[in-house]
């Protein structure tokens, strides 16, 4: 005989009824996002893509992964929860397009404490758009309400992304040489990144802080930080049509010192021109309220560079043209040279 009442897995804090209803509702948000290699629709224990293999003759797939971090934590303070979203997505596709990928899928991963099915739609809603402005389709993804491990008001985003380049095509630095150039292209703020220092300057005790409006910021603190981080994808595209990227390089966690080796390795380096782009605000009242040192700055946050590319002198200034034109802020910041015993770190700054 089975027992009528007793424990649920609702009563555990686990509401079955509501997860179903919540994909029911965001399904028209995700066919906003198919392409025409979609198979299939929503609902399924995993999503479907059909290469288009007539497109290409040796291709590799390229796989990125990512988090938004602890900007979440802006984003719950404040109850705006339509833009990291778009930051989850960036994090992934920015890593895929800088091996020459065009990237293809997204899926996305949620943890919630209690699911808000009102909340929660505008946090996919953020991922269809980021998922929208690269041009790949929203594959599929996963709710997971998990009370204990997270408070009624607290959530976690993740997701992956994978992209498709020709072989010939990757993007890998190996023809990188003395006398390339690097060009910068501007962030739209932190971007995901650096986002656990930028609390403790900001918000040590007082989280109203976040409402305070100021000048130099032309806004609240609230709304600078959580500005999206800027996509590139559809320019980068663009601009590879047009013009030979030996390296590509997504300014993330680590910032300056540590991403740019990843693509100008041993034996070269850079030397970074410092007073080639304008600092924005932003970082500078960051700096300035915390007293960061420059190395941590540069270290630690984009500081106005989002993505650089490397290419050869002799087609900077195109590159920079076509850049321009695809709406990206762009401007020459550096130039790769030699490393020798005199010369030990990867990157450097002339002012």
């Amino acid at each position: 005989m089975i027992k009528k009442q007793g424990l649920t897995y609702k009563s555990a804090g686990v509401d079955i009824d509501a997860a179903n209803n919540f994909v029911e509702r965001i399904k028209p948000l995700i066919r906003m996002t198919s392409r025409s290699e979609v198979v299939g629709g929503i609902g399924g224990f995993g999503g479907a893509f059909a290469l288009d293999i007539a497109r290409y003759r040796n291709p590799l797939l390229i796989g990125a992964t990512d988090g938004v971090g602890t900007k979440l934590k802006i984003a719950q303070l404040l109850s705006i929860h339509n833009t990291v979203g778009i930051d989850l997505v960036a994090m992934s596709v920015n890593d895929v397009i800088v091996q020459g990928a065009e990237p293809l899928f997204f899926l996305d991963y949620l943890a919630v404490g209690k699911l808000v099915t009102e909340r929660e739609t505008h946090l996919v809603a953020g991922v269809v758009e980021g998922c929208r402005q690269a041009n790949c389709a929203l594959l599929g993804g996963e709710t997971a309400e998990m009370p204990g491990l997270y408070g009624e008001d607290e959530y976690d985003l993740a997701g992956f992304c994978v992209g498709a380049v020709e072989r010939e095509k990757l993007i890998d630095g190996s023809t990188i040489e003395p006398g390339d150039v690097l060009i910068g292209l501007a962030s739209s703020g932190l971007h995901s990144n650096g986002f656990s220092l930028a609390r403790r300057v900001f918000l040590p005790n007082d989280t109203s802080k976040l409402a305070e409006y100021h000048s130099e910021l032309a806004c609240t603190l609230g709304e600078a930080l959580l500005e999206p981080t800027r996509i590139y994808v559809r320019s980068l595209l663009q601009v590879l049509e047009r013009v030979p990227i030996k390296g590509l390089v997504h300014i993330t966690g680590g910032g300056f010192f540590d991403n740019i080796p990843r693509i100008v390795k041993e034996p070269l380096g850079v030397v970074i021109e410092r007073n080639t782009w304008e600092i924005p605000p932003l970082f500078k009242l960051l700096q300035r309220q915390g007293g960061i040192s420059d190395v941590e700055m540069f270290r630690t946050f984009n500081m106005g560079i989002g993505m650089i590319a490397v290419l050869a002198a002799a087609d900077a200034n195109k590159a920079l043209s076509a850049f321009i034109e695809n709406g990206e802020k762009a401007s020459i910041i550096g130039t790769v040279v030699p490393k020798n015993t005199k010369n030990t770190a990867n990157v450097r700054f002339s002012s």
